[in-house]
């Protein structure tokens, strides 16, 4: 009986050469599938004597894409270093993957004898033990001593994370995850359920604004803070959610679930931050160790020059030596892996809370600490393959706050830290949400399901003093960056500022005199109204600095509201208002810096990042002035956030 014939149309007319002994295969051109250059394998089980006289003539398929291979070519300049790494963390030899049987021998010796670190492998729970004891002893001698001129709960939550770090050390976290969860799909997924799936949705937002109104409303009033002005602070995150939900690029996909819990986790951080006495301790702490940060810089200021110049107040000696102890601060705490362990629970409590992909939840939990270029850089190896909804994400996070080295800068010139802080935090959830709000994910996204912060082994530093060099250079760099930047914006402005005050002449416009500011003060009036900014004369100051800081940058902005006469009078709800506001990178120079890094990251998503930056600012800066709404909803002691000027000097 003859077998069918199962091949289409166009393999029956196909050339017929590269025939193959399998039945029913289609004929191929390509040189690769000829049978003669059929190669076999080597494995394990075969004799010498099987293996005899089997060389193989390997032939490549040439020809098949347009696009260039990912693997760039062998090149001589390779460093065998890099080459022994790779093969010592894979554990075989480069280029034999079969063989599998004897460890890597390389002729070059690693000249580390890595002594130490033998010795505390071997007696790690000893260290841990002795550490354990320190700190237990520490904690109860502070908690006798200095328990109410001190107080005792950052001391408490210090002890208590160094004590659970240092236990699932060699406990499984399983132990607590498993009640957790047990826990939450007894009472949480149980109640959830009850609920019909048309009800989630609407029931979810009903609670987020019953919270909102009772937040807000329910404290009493105190001095500029009435409920008049709450109300409009109110009204304008209304405001600012129904614009997006208006522009959004897909309103049918917008998923409801990530902006309701991203603005309610954004609520609950202010909440905790302003209407608590722990959450003012905690970020008073946090704060307090930024200042101290500064104090350690201005050390070495000290040293360079003399005692007497860190007093001056000058932005060039005070605020740039804290940029660059802290970014090499930061450098020792990533090669140490403190700082991704710190981003990646962050980034798991928001994947798994607002349902986002995995390399949104790490972008979004690292911008506040590292910025918006580097925090692109800890998912380098996905950025290709990122979603155009989750490259405005990448971007928006980024625009929505600050990095911590300016964040030490600002407070170097004043302005309150614990409303820096809170700021940066707020972003975090904010961005997610408003980002999913403006541009929803319509496609697959590769790291759905999972959190990932991969290892830079390219640029792994050899020890923490290799780190601490890289990040003292590093840190140089970005000082230089925000030197000539600022000289330039500044001196532009001024350009531009006397150019328009000469033609105002003209027109009689002479008080005030027509500049940049005042234009884009008049613009962006109805953004400072619609934060809640008290209607006594400070809606157009605050709209100026706002419009300042979206055309110039927030340093320019921060520099005005802190040594500018004109804003000295704001008054203290004002004034934190706008510290809220101008909390974030959302600038017109920041647009080329995140195209800049994505496409030096992926250059084939080039054109993809260009279209989409755009709305990323925008989004970025609504995410920051929703920050700043919430704000002027709960701040009820706003003196108590008021730096005046005089502390930067």
């Amino acid at each position: 009986m003859t077998a069918p014939d199962y091949r289409g149309p166009t393999e029956v007319t196909a050339h017929l050469h590269n025939t193959s002994p399998q039945h029913h295969v289609a004929p191929n051109s390509d040189s690769a599938l000829e049978v003669s250059h059929e190669h076999h394998h080597r494995h394990l089980h075969h004799d010498a004597f099987a293996e005899k006289g089997r060389d193989d003539e390997v032939v490549y398929s040439k020809g098949t894409t347009f696009e260039r291979s990912i693997i760039p070519e062998e090149s001589p300049q390779d460093h065998e270093l890099h080459r022994r790494h790779l093969s010592e963390k894979v554990g075989i030899e480069v280029g034999d993957a079969e063989k599998g049987m004897s460890p890597v021998r390389s002729n070059d010796e690693d000249p580390q004898t890595h002594t130490f670190s033998r010795f505390y492998a071997k007696y790690r729970i000893c260290f841990h033990i002795f550490i354990w004891l320190l700190f237990t002893g520490w904690w109860i001698a502070g908690l006798i001593l200095h328990r109410y001129d001190l107080g005792w709960l950052v001391p408490f939550l210090l002890y208590l994370a160094i004590t659970l770090r240092l236990l699932f050390f060699h406990v499984p976290i399983t132990i607590v995850t498993r009640p957790m969860h047990f826990i939450w799909n007894g009472t949480g997924v149980r109640f959830a359920q009850l609920i019909p799936d048309k009800l989630k949705i609407p029931a979810g937002a009903a609670l987020v604004i019953a919270v909102f109104l009772i937040g807000s409303f329910a404290s009493p009033e105190s001095q500029d803070n009435t409920r008049d002005n709450r109300a409009v602070s109110l009204f304008g995150l209304g405001v600012f959610i129904a614009a997006l939900w208006a522009t959004s690029r897909n309103r049918k996909l917008v998923k409801w679930h990530t902006v309701i819990v991203g603005m309610l986790t954004q609520f609950i951080i202010a909440l905790f931050v302003l209407r608590t006495k722990a959450g003012y301790d905690i970020f008073s702490f946090i704060s307090g160790l930024a200042r101290d940060l500064l104090g350690f810089a201005n050390q070495g200021t000290t040293f360079l020059t003399s005692a007497a110049i860190p007093k001056l107040g000058w932005f060039l000696v005070g605020v740039l030596p804290a940029i660059i102890f802290f970014v090499a601060l930061v450098q020792i705490l990533f090669y140490w892996g403190v700082l991704q362990w710190f981003i990646g629970k962050f980034a798991v409590f928001f994947f798994w809370s607002m349902r986002v992909s995995g390399a949104e939840a790490v972008v979004a939990a690292a911008s506040p600490f590292i910025g918006q270029g580097e925090s692109a850089m800890l998912i380098k190896p996905f950025v290709a393959h990122l979603t155009q909804a989750e490259l405005h994400q990448v971007m928006c996070s980024g625009y929505a706050t600050i990095a911590g080295s300016v964040l030490v800068a600002y407070i170097s010139l004043g302005i309150n830290p614990q409303a820096l802080i809170s700021s940066c935090v707020m972003s975090i959830p904010a961005s997610l949400a408003i980002s999913k709000l403006r541009y929803p994910e319509t496609e697959e996204t590769l790291t759905a399901g999972r959190v990932v912060v991969p290892d830079d082994d390219e640029h792994r530093a050899a020890n923490s003093l290799h780190a601490f060099a890289n990040g003292a250079w590093l840190g140089l760099k970005i000082a230089g960056m925000i030197l000539a930047t600022l000289l330039c914006i500044i001196a532009l402005l001024g350009l531009a500022n006397g150019l328009l005050t000469w033609w105002g002449h003209y027109l009689n416009i002479n008080d005030p005199p027509l500049t940049v500011e005042l234009i884009v003060g008049y613009i962006c009036y109805p953004i400072a109204f619609l934060l809640g900014v008290p209607r006594n004369g400070d809606l157009l100051k605050v709209a100026q600095l706002i419009g300042t800081k979206l055309i110039a940058n927030e340093f320019v902005a921060y520099t005005a509201l802190q040594t500018d006469p004109a804003y000295a009078d704001l008054s203290p709800r004002s004034r934190l208002i706008a510290t809220y506001a101008l909390c974030g990178f959302a600038n017109i120079g920041s647009l080329g810096t995140q195209i800049g890094v994505l496409s030096q990251i992926a250059p084939g998503r080039s054109g993809d990042v260009s279209r989409l930056a755009v709305s990323a600012l925008i989004a970025g800066a609504l995410s920051t002035f929703t920050s700043a709404s919430i704000a002027g909803l709960l701040v009820t002691d706003q003196a108590a956030y008021f730096t005046p000027s005089a502390a930067a000097a």
